[in-house]
């Protein structure tokens, strides 16, 4: 049966994810603490793995707390953290109060000083620093990021190493290889999570990022070009074609409407497919 099998978000943009059992969906469409943060230069542009490969030489952790959108407006008890743990590659480890001005403070000079750069750190709360700004989570099945392993299986790729490099937010478990194609395109349907509805708007064209290793940044060679070629050979009957600008595309990218904004998915929650 077709189920929600991961949650993953990112909450500082351009370092590592986090897995939750449980993520709200904010008013902008969006996961609660996806790209919740993000390090800016001193011209406005965004630092990020597409910018440097200097992210994969750190090691990050963070605790969102549990206090969810809906608690914080509503006024409640739960814990509000924010707390950033990064461990650096002579293994120092430091931590960072993000909720803190002085935590926030801290954490723009460390990074500044690591990246030499002038950096601010930036927090959207509603949205994120989402590349796509007027879309919302990305999908991809656990059978995408076991086939695209197994084709870089002789270069050491695990299919947590192809989960990290490809950085999907919703992992759909109990369907078949790149199941997600099918929900872009002319008279494509929708699929829902426990009653929330996703629609597809886009295939996500991929950058420099997947063909580096998540932990040391090295590349693997000719990785676009083989890549490219094993999606055109099993690229799905069923999917629209016309949908795709081309083959180094792997991830859907989703739009949740607003009146399903405000509800949570739960990791182990029933998916169907639906007819628009």
């Amino acid at each position: 049966m077709a189920r929600l099998e991961r949650l993953r978000v990112y909450p500082i943009k351009g370092l590592d994810g986090i897995e939750l059992e449980t993520a709200e969906l904010l008013e902008g469409g969006t996961l609660a603490s996806d790209r919740e943060f993000a390090l800016f230069d001193a011209d406005g542009e965004v630092l990020n793995g597409k910018r440097t490969d200097r992210v994969h030489d750190l090691r990050t952790d963070f605790d969102p707390g549990v206090a969810t959108e809906s608690q914080r407006s509503g006024g409640g008890e739960a814990a509000e953290t924010a707390v950033l743990e990064v461990e650096a590659p002579d293994g120092e480890r430091i931590q960072f109060d993000l909720e803190t001005e002085t935590g926030r403070d801290r954490a723009e000079e460390w990074f500044g000083d690591f990246f030499e750069e002038d950096l601010t750190l930036e927090r959207d709360r509603s949205l994120g620093y989402v590349d796509r700004r007027e879309m919302g989570p990305s999908v991809i099945s656990t059978a995408t990021l076991e086939t695209v392993a197994g084709w870089f299986e002789d270069e050491g790729m695990t299919v947590e190493g192809a989960r990290r490099r490809l950085r999907a937010n919703v992992e759909i478990g109990g369907v078949e290889p790149f199941w997600e194609d099918r929900f872009v395109g002319e008279d494509a349907p929708a699929f829902e999570i426990d009653g929330v509805r996703f629609a597809g708007v886009t295939p996500c064209g991929r950058c420099v990022v997947p063909r580096r290793d998540p932990e040391s940044g090295e590349p693997i060679e000719a990785f676009q070009q083989r890549f490219v070629e094993k999606r055109e050979e099993t690229f799905p009957d069923w999917a629209d074609a016309d949908a795709f600008d081309h083959y180094y595309t792997v991830m859907l990218i989703s739009r949740v409407p607003e009146a399903d904004r405000g509800e949570t998915l739960r990791v182990g929650d029933p998916v169907r497919v639906v007819e628009t």
